[in-house]
C-alpha cells in the first residue's frame, strides 16, 4: 500500500514500479487505484497487490477501509516539501488504527529534484521509529525498485518466522459440517 500526502508522488512511484512508466501530468488519485507485480527475491516468488491511495483528506473515510489487514506500507513524502515529511508520524499512526502489525517503509521521494528534506533528517527520524528509509525518483527510477523489495523482503522474513511460531497471526480454521442433511 502507497500511503502519504497528495502530490507527493505515489502514484508515479506505482506506474515506474508496475508499469516502468512516467507522466508528469498524473491526475490526483480518487480513492483508491492498485497494480500487480511479482517479484523473484531470493528463493521466494512474490506477487504484490500494491494499493495507490488518495493523499487528499475528503477520501480519508475511503481509503481507510483499505489499511485494514495490510501487511506492509510505503509511506511517501516529497523531498522537497517539508510538510509532507511532518506528516509521516501522523500516516504512521492512521495505518496503525487499522492494521497493527503492517510493516512500514518510509520513502522520500523527488531526490532528483533540488531537496529541502535531506536523507540525513529522513534517515534520523527514520531510525528513531526503527523504520527504514529509502530515497527514490519515479522519475529516472532511482530507489524506486529497492523500496517494493524492502517490503517484500520483509513481509518473506515475518511469514516465515509466523509459520515458525505457530502461524498465529491468521490461525487455521478447522473445517465445520456444513451439509443439509444426514444420511441415516
Amino acid at each position: 500500500m502507497l500511503i502519504g500526502d497528495s502530490g507527493v508522488g505515489k502514484s508515479c512511484l506505482l506506474l515506474r514500479f508496475a508499469d516502468d512508466t512516467f507522466t508528469e501530468n498524473y491526475i490526483a488519485t480518487i480513492g483508491v487505484d492498485f497494480r500487480f507485480k511479482t517479484l523473484a527475491i531470493e528463493d521466494s516468488i512474490v506477487k504484490l497487490q500494491i494499493w495507490d491511495t488518495a493523499g487528499q483528506e475528503r477520501f480519508q473515510t475511503i481509503t481507510s477501509a483499505y489499511y485494514r489487514g495490510a501487511d506492509g506500507a510505503i509511506i511517501v513524502f516529497d523531498k522537497t516539501n517539508p510538510e509532507s515529511f511532518e506528516h509521516l508520524d501522523a500516516w504512521v499512526e492512521e495505518i496503525k488504527k487499522y492494521s497493527e502489525n503492517c510493516f512500514v517503509v518510509f520513502v522520500g521521494n523527488k531526490s532528483d529534484l533540488k531537496e529541502e528534506v535531506s536523507d540525513e533528517a529522513a534517515q534520523k527520524h527514520a531510525s528513531e521509529k526503527e523504520i527504514p528509509y529509502l530515497a527514490t525518483s519515479a522519475l529516472n527510477s532511482q530507489g524506486v525498485i529497492d523500496a517494493f523489495t524492502t517490503l517484500a523482503k520483509n513481509l518473506i522474513n515475518r511469514k516465515t518466522v509466523f509459520k515458525e511460531i505457530g502461524d498465529k497471526l491468521s490461525p487455521k480454521k478447522t473445517k465445520k459440517n456444513t451439509s443439509c442433511c444426514k444420511s441415516k
